[in-house]
C-alpha cells in the first residue's frame, strides 16, 4: 500500500474481506453497509475489456470493492470535489490507478466522458430521500447531498444509467424499499428490465430497510427473481453472512 496525505479529520479504514483501504471522514462521508452490499450484489464481467461506471460514487467505496471482482476499467463519478479527492487518494492508497479513475462531474454530464450505450455495467448508491418542503435535511452539506435528492433524483439516475449502458448491459442499484414501486416504474420507462431483487433486513423481526435491484438494458420483461433475504444482525452481533462479507472467513 502507498502512503497518502490525510487531512486532520480523516482516517483509513479497511474492508478486511478483500484488504481494500479507504479514506473516511465522519465530518464529510463514510461508507456504510449499503456500499458493501451493492458491491457484493453486482455481477460484473471479469474481462479486462469491461467498462464499469459507479455513479454517485461518494468516497469511492463501491468502485474500490468492485476492483476485486473484475479486471475491467472502473470509473467513479462524483459531484462533490472533496469526496472525489478522498476517492482519488484511496485509489492511490490501494495502487489501483491503472484500473480505477475518479471523475469530478455531475452524473447528468456522464456522456461527456463515455460514448452513449458503451458501458457494460453501472452501479449506483444514489441519494435515497426526495426533497420536500417538510423534509428534514442533514445540516452537514456533504451528508445532505449524499442522502437527499438535492443535486440529482431517481429519474436522472435511471436516465443516465440507461444512456450509458449498451444493450444487454446491467444496472445494479441499492435503495430504500419504500420507493420500490417508483424505482420499478422508472426502470421500465427507460428500457431497463428488472431481473433481480434482494431485500436486506436489520433484524429478522423488522421490516426491510434496504433493497438491491439488478436490471438489464432492453431485457425481456419476464423473469424477475427475488434472491434470499439478508438479515444483518442476530441480537447485537452480525449474522454469519454479514460477518463474512465484512471480515472474510476465519
Amino acid at each position: 500500500m502507498e502512503q497518502v496525505q490525510l487531512r486532520p479529520d480523516e482516517r483509513i479504514d479497511q474492508l478486511y474481506r478483500n484488504h481494500i483501504q479507504i479514506i473516511q471522514s465522519d465530518a464529510v462521508f463514510s461508507f456504510s453497509l449499503d456500499a458493501v452490499m451493492l458491491a457484493h450484489f453486482a455481477n460484473v464481467k471479469r474481462s479486462a475489456k469491461a467498462q464499469i461506471v459507479d455513479l454517485c460514487a461518494g468516497n469511492g467505496a463501491v468502485g474500490l470493492f468492485l476492483s476485486q471482482k473484475t479486471h475491467g476499467q472502473i470509473t467513479e463519478v462524483e459531484i462533490q470535489s472533496r469526496l472525489c479527492d478522498m476517492a482519488e487518494r484511496s485509489v492511490q492508497l490501494n495502487q489501483l490507478e491503472q484500473q480505477v479513475r475518479v471523475v469530478h462531474a455531475d452524473l447528468n454530464d456522464s456522456l461527456h466522458y463515455f460514448a452513449k450505450e458503451s458501458v457494460d455495467a453501472v452501479t449506483v448508491n444514489p441519494p435515497y430521500f426526495p426533497v420536500k418542503v417538510t423534509s428534514k435535511k442533514n445540516p452537514n452539506p456533504y451528508l445532505a447531498i449524499a442522502r437527499h435528492e438535492l443535486k440529482t433524483n431517481l429519474t436522472q439516475v435511471v436516465t443516465t444509467a440507461s444512456d450509458l449502458l449498451k444493450t444487454g448491459g446491467k444496472l445494479f442499484m441499492v435503495h430504500r424499499p419504500d420507493r420500490l414501486p417508483e424505482i420499478l416504474a422508472e426502470l421500465q420507462a427507460h428500457r431497463l428490465a428488472p431481473k433481480e431483487i434482494q431485500f436486506v433486513y436489520p433484524r429478522a423481526d423488522q421490516d426491510a430497510n434496504m433493497v438491491l435491484i439488478a436490471a438489464r438494458k432492453d431485457g425481456q420483461s419476464s423473469g424477475l427473481k427475488v434472491r434470499p433475504a439478508v438479515v444483518v444482525y442476530a441480537g447485537e452481533t452480525y449474522t454469519p453472512f454479514v460477518q463474512e462479507l465484512l471480515y472474510g472467513s476465519k
